[in-house]
């Protein structure tokens, strides 16, 4: 794909106050530690996570999209009323119906002739949103419009914890196949796009490649118990993952993902300035670096302290590494992204 009259105006991001360490998640499993024998560490040795942020209890995802999007639209002067179009990309919503969008489109006092929805497709889902909204940008439908996401962790993490606990009959495969779930975090992003016409910045978002193997698709499965209408709180969400083959199946979905991209693009390895890629772990962002035969030292990374934050995770990574000078004028930066399912989605951005 193409996109020729795209760019990114502003992105925002919020973060929660509330630190949760590995080493106190591995505190709460105490009981299944010592009666499995497992050493203690083993969750920030084998993911690289430290620590990773949650929102305060009974909060909703919408609240952090809220806040990341209004820092979007501060970061980009006036542009509240000429925004078209609000796409809601997270995992986490608050409730099954109506869309999340329609929370965080009234909190921004945005028009109500905006196209208003939501996006979901696992950590892909932001991206996903950015693809669909360049679209319409491109196409003339709209001309500037936001993709806003808020990933709430902690009843996920509070769930998996508990069941462990709960489990009559634990043992290393179960906690295995629970583990991926331990290293999610919270947070919120927020990006806006504008028709190259009306942007002040003139950072191009350049097109990319999408490329899926869904006969994977049961590799990492999530769902909800509980409650089906709050989805936060008030709900017991779980997931299950078997976290070695989708590494493995993902590492090479993104191989052929990035040989695609490049020659959308016309790029080489050595095109790209700057990597900023979803969050997974340590051994993720080596077997990923290692399979595309890239400079792993372009990268920008903020899984050790933040976590998986699911479709959070690139941009707000993005907003992060750009505010510390990562990227600066007439770089070029790749963006890799790859989601349960298993879905693949690259990038290229002309700073």
């Amino acid at each position: 794909m193409h996109f020729r009259n795209v760019c990114i105006e502003a992105l925002g991001y919020e973060l929660p106050e509330h630190v949760v360490t590995s080493a106190e998640l591995e505190q709460r499993l105490s009981p299944l530690y010592d009666r499995l024998r497992l050493p203690y560490g083993r969750l920030e040795l084998m993911t690289g996570i430290r620590e990773r942020r949650f929102w305060n209890k009974g909060a909703l995802p919408s609240e952090g999209s809220i806040k990341a999007g209004e820092k979007a639209i501060e970061k980009a002067g006036p542009i509240r009323e000429r925004l078209q179009c609000l796409i809601h990309a997270s995992v986490s919503r608050d409730f099954l119906e109506p869309a999340t969008a329609s929370v965080v489109h009234h909190a921004l006092g945005l028009s109500p002739t905006a196209l208003i929805f939501d996006v979901s497709n696992a950590c892909l889902g932001f991206v996903n949103g950015m693809i669909i909204l360049a679209s319409m940008i491109e196409s003339g439908q709209v001309l500037v419009g936001m993709v806003v996401a808020g990933e709430h962790a902690g009843p996920l993490v509070d769930t998996t914890i508990a069941r462990l606990l709960a489990d009559p009959d634990p043992s290393r495969e179960k906690l295995k196949t629970a583990f991926a779930s331990l290293t999610i975090g919270s947070g919120a992003a927020a990006v806006i796009l504008t028709h190259a016409s009306l942007s002040n910045t003139g950072h191009r978002l350049l097109g990319g490649a999408v490329r899926t193997a869904t006969q994977y698709n049961g590799l990492c499965r999530g769902g909800v118990g509980g409650s089906d209408s709050a989805l936060d709180s008030g709900s017991q969400p779980t997931m299950r993952t078997e976290a070695e083959k989708l590494l493995q199946e993902g590492c090479r979905l993104a191989r052929e993902t990035w040989i695609d991209t490049k020659s959308c693009l016309g790029w080489s390895n050595e095109d790209a300035d700057r990597f900023f890629c979803h969050q997974v772990g340590a051994a993720h962002r080596r077997a990923m670096f290692s399979s595309l035969e890239l400079d792993m030292d372009r990268d920008y990374s903020s899984v050790e302290y933040l976590g998986n934050m699911g479709s959070v995770s690139l941009p707000a990574t993005m907003a992060i590494g750009i505010e510390q000078s990562m990227l600066k004028a007439s770089q070029k930066a790749a963006l890799l992204s790859i989601g349960s399912g298993i879905s693949c989605c690259m990038l290229g951005v002309e700073w």
